[in-house]
């Protein structure tokens, strides 16, 4: 039985999980590194998980996390909010594709990318590569908070599930080879590292703490270096070394090795990672790429023996929870929080 988590956290955590919009949501993968996007997340209705959606068309986040359900989530606000870190166990759903999108839409109508009214609604239908959904539900098994930015050189506030929770577990695996993925933009690290400095957007390192899961923490300082970046981190950061990902909002991220001491921590970088094209065109995916977003959400719908999903003829009406989150955006005038957020 999973624990109502919400009952053993204090308010102020409780609310910001409760109208947060997104979050670093990290994975292992099959070499143990860990590895960062930020993504759109929603609290279930009785609030024991932390639920997000990850392209059928572009299945990694997921496809991880079926094969190691230990997953990270960092839920940040404003600088003078709570900093919620959230070690837990993933359960993947995708055996009804169909109901994850209408839940997805659903639960995101108020995203700036979905919305109504700034995206008209046979665009949305049409977006058949995005809003084919897997959704993830993440229990949470360790909470660490803390009550601001500044406050995380100092060792963080902490619950636990009670000993002998039992976590859900993933729809089964979908039959036969997983498809292909399309050899997306990957430039050499280096000019990946120079795009990411020069638009100076906030970087997470991540790295496992000790009970294996994927820590993203945000920076607060980086440097390009000739071996990847020098970082100022937290002190109350809980991992020190090992491999790891930097990753800016999750367009350019870089693997390597990461050793910390203190406040001060090097990345030293192996690789970038290839770079999305829902993050990489500012219009969205070119037609090649669109055709390799469809043809790839074709051939993993026929894994999963079920039909290619359609967009209601109208807008969903919002979950309680969605209503929720956009009521509080609204109330400090942040509609719109979500733009540009990796799916």
């Amino acid at each position: 039985m999973l624990t109502r988590f919400a009952d053993f956290l204090p308010p102020e955590v409780v609310q910001l999980i409760r109208t947060g919009v997104s979050a670093e949501y990290a994975t292992v993968s099959a070499a143990g590194v860990p590895i960062d996007t930020p993504t759109f997340f929603f609290a279930n209705a009785d609030l024991t998980t932390l639920d997000i959606g990850t392209g059928v068309s572009y299945p990694a986040k997921a496809d991880r996390a079926r094969r190691n359900p230990k997953v990270g989530m960092l839920v940040e606000g404003k600088p003078d909010q709570p900093v919620i870190s959230i070690a837990g166990y993933a359960a993947v759903q995708d055996a009804n594709v169909q109901a994850n999108v209408e839940r997805y839409l659903a639960e995101t109508i108020f995203a700036p990318n979905v919305d109504p009214e700034l995206v008209p609604w046979e665009v949305t239908r049409a977006r058949l590569y995005y809003v084919s959904r897997i959704i993830v539900a993440v229990a949470p098994a360790h909470v660490r908070w803390w009550p601001s930015r500044t406050a995380m050189d100092e060792a963080p506030r902490e619950w636990r599930a009670p000993e002998g929770t039992v976590f859900p577990q993933s729809d089964p695996a979908p039959t036969g080879s997983p498809s292909k993925a399309p050899a997306w933009r990957q430039p050499h690290w280096t000019e990946l590292a120079d795009q990411a400095v020069a638009g100076g957007m906030p970087a997470h390192l991540t790295l496992l703490d000790g009970g294996g899961f994927p820590v993203p923490i945000r920076v607060r300082e980086y440097q390009r270096i000739d071996e990847g970046f020098r970082l100022v981190v937290p002190r109350g950061a809980p991992w020190c070394e090992g491999k790891a990902t930097l990753s800016f909002v999750g367009k350019e991220i870089f693997v390597g090795n990461a050793k910390v001491d203190g406040s001060e921590g090097m990345l030293r970088v192996e690789r970038g990672l290839p770079v999305l094209p829902m993050m990489d065109e500012r219009e969205g995916p070119k037609p090649e790429q669109l055709d390799a977003l469809n043809n790839r959400l074709a051939e993993e719908m026929q894994r999963r023996g079920q039909p290619i999903p359609r967009v209601p003829d109208v807008p969903p009406q919002p979950t309680e929870g969605a209503r929720f989150r956009y009521a509080a955006a609204k109330a400090i005038d942040v509609k719109g929080v979500g733009a540009g957020i990796s799916e």
